[in-house]
């Protein structure tokens, strides 16, 4: 089993930066980060490959958001430059065996840290 709990999340004013943590009982194969709006399907954000370190982003990223992780303290992060509204949503740590961004690839998920950008 793996526990993920996620932390960072705030109200910033668009433009501004936040880094999210998501502390980890052990890391799997894979770690990511993904999004989730009321009315939207979750969305992958950022993929780690922890043994080759290799990520990957989704296209709405443009270069703004860099995922990483602290092997010493078991720690994922997602830091998040030039933060925009549509950025808004419930952020989520995930884990699994497959490289991707689809939700259902990923075995272990945290509860989720809120970010709100406005405006």
């Amino acid at each position: 089993q793996v526990q993920l709990v996620e932390s960072g999340g705030d109200s910033v004013q668009a433009g501004g930066s936040l880094t999210l943590s998501c502390a980890a009982s052990r890391f799997t194969d894979y770690m990511a980060w993904f999004r989730q709006t009321p009315g939207k399907q979750r969305e992958g954000v950022a993929v780690l490959s922890v043994y080759k370190r290799h990520s990957g982003y989704a296209p709405f990223v443009k270069g703004r958001f860099t995922i990483s992780k602290d092997n010493a303290k078991n720690t994922l992060y997602l830091r998040m430059n030039n933060l925009e509204p549509e950025d808004t949503a419930m952020y989520y740590c995930a884990g699994g065996s497959e490289w991707g961004l689809l939700p259902n690839i990923f075995n272990y998920w945290g509860q989720g840290t809120q970010v709100t950008v406005s405006s």
